[in-house]
């Protein structure tokens, strides 16, 4: 009999989170603006605000969000050995609603975790 190997997605959100927290030069202003606008405008908006208004961890975040997508949707981009630009998966993933919500929520909740991540590196000021 096969076993089917289980994901723990709240592992991976909380690695994410540690790879973003880890960008020369990341802050928790940052985060905090792409959080919000990933709430209120989706993933697409936050990587474009990020690539816009923050230069200098926008190729390191959009590189580690991608990698962390093709991941949890290996099914959607297997196949595909180069890596993908983070919009066009991004647009990809809008092709099934489901998806693209839930690409919403685990990056939220990444964000959420490299946010605590920072403020341990930090000492733990709030």
């Amino acid at each position: 009999m096969r076993e089917t190997q289980m994901t723990n997605l709240d592992i991976q959100c909380a690695e994410l989170g540690y790879q973003l927290a880890g960008i020369k030069d990341m802050g928790e202003r940052i985060l905090n603006a792409a959080l919000t606008v990933l709430e209120e405008q989706g993933p697409y908006a936050m990587f474009l605000y990020v690539k816009a208004r923050h230069k200098d961890v926008a190729d390191q975040f959009n590189r580690c969000c991608a990698q962390f997508l093709k991941k949890i949707f290996e099914r959607r981009f297997s196949g595909n050995d180069t890596v993908l630009d983070v919009l066009d998966m991004v647009k990809s993933l809008a092709g099934n609603l489901d998806d693209l919500l839930f690409a919403c929520d685990l990056l939220r909740i990444a964000l959420s975790y490299a946010r605590y991540h920072l403020k341990v590196k930090e000492g733990g000021t709030s």
